[in-house]
């Protein structure tokens, strides 16, 4: 057997033996970005499984990621959500920064929901937008370099559609009726862990780019892969610019303070959405 499907397997069978003793099979994975955990404390009669525990998993190193798996109710429906990713650069090969993906697709999940805390390029967005990501531009290698996984999905899958529109429909309506804004873009994704430099944020917008980070992509592009609809959303926690005061920082620890700012607003925007599949 390829290691790269033994290692998943392990990993689903560890998490499957959890779901079978609680009576649960969960339809929709969440990832959650930087400082955006909260949404995992609105999850009812929780079961928190730690990346630690799981066989062959990597853990998450990441400022504002806690690195567990929380598995229960939210809006009627039965979700297991990461509470924190895994990072290209803390240093683990694709293999691993996917594998939290692979792992929720063989459990059965139905639809991917991924969050992060990313830049503002475009000069109309402020800290604490939410911003839908409608597309991508991809500066991370490719998870699917490789042998193709066959079990998962073609050679050469279809990106032409990596956010579903059904979905961000559904975050417009909500958003509407709740009377929350939200911004539409494309997410700009690149390596770190520096944060870019004023000429690398005009470039990115040169190109297209409305909001930048270092991650999302990676488990996007590994849920398209088997067929899984997405629908993503960036918290705005910085505003990327090119024409800095002298005395500007960008610091990490503000970037999670922002993001758990809006944490509440986005989670509004996902139990929306959850709760009309």
């Amino acid at each position: 057997m390829d290691t790269r499907m033994e290692r998943i397997n392990n990993a689903a069978s560890y998490l499957e033996g959890i779901l079978k003793e609680h009576g649960l099979k969960p339809q929709i994975g969440i990832i959650l970005g930087s400082g955006l955990g909260k949404l995992a404390e609105r999850i009812e009669n929780p079961v928190t499984v730690p990346y630690r525990d799981i066989p062959g998993f990597p853990v998450s190193t990441a400022i504002g990621h806690k690195g567990n798996f929380i598995i229960g109710t939210l809006a009627g429906k039965t979700v297991i959500a990461m509470q924190g990713r895994i990072h290209y650069y803390e240093g683990y090969p694709m293999e691993l920064v996917t594998l939290p993906t692979r792992v929720m697709t063989v459990i059965g999940i139905k639809y991917l929901f991924v969050s992060n805390a990313a830049g503002g390029v475009n000069y109309d967005f402020k800290v604490g937008d939410l911003m839908i990501i409608t597309d991508h531009i991809n500066m991370l290698p490719n998870p699917l370099i490789g042998p193709n996984l066959d079990q998962f999905g073609p050679r050469f899958p279809d990106m032409t559609r990596p956010y579903d529109k059904n979905l961000i429909r559904m975050a417009g309506e909500i958003a509407a009726e709740k009377g929350i804004t939200l911004k539409k873009g494309v997410y700009y994704g690149g390596t770190g862990p520096t944060y870019e430099t004023p000429a690398e944020y005009k470039f990115i917008r040169t190109v297209g780019g409305d909001a930048t980070g270092m991650s999302t992509i990676p488990e996007v592009i590994v849920a398209r892969h088997s067929g899984i609809p997405v629908f993503g959303m960036s918290v705005i926690t910085n505003e990327a610019h090119d024409d800095y005061a002298d005395d500007y920082v960008n610091d990490g620890d503000d970037v999670v303070r922002a993001a758990n700012a809006a944490a509440d607003r986005m989670t509004l925007i996902f139990e929306g959405i959850i709760s009309r599949l």
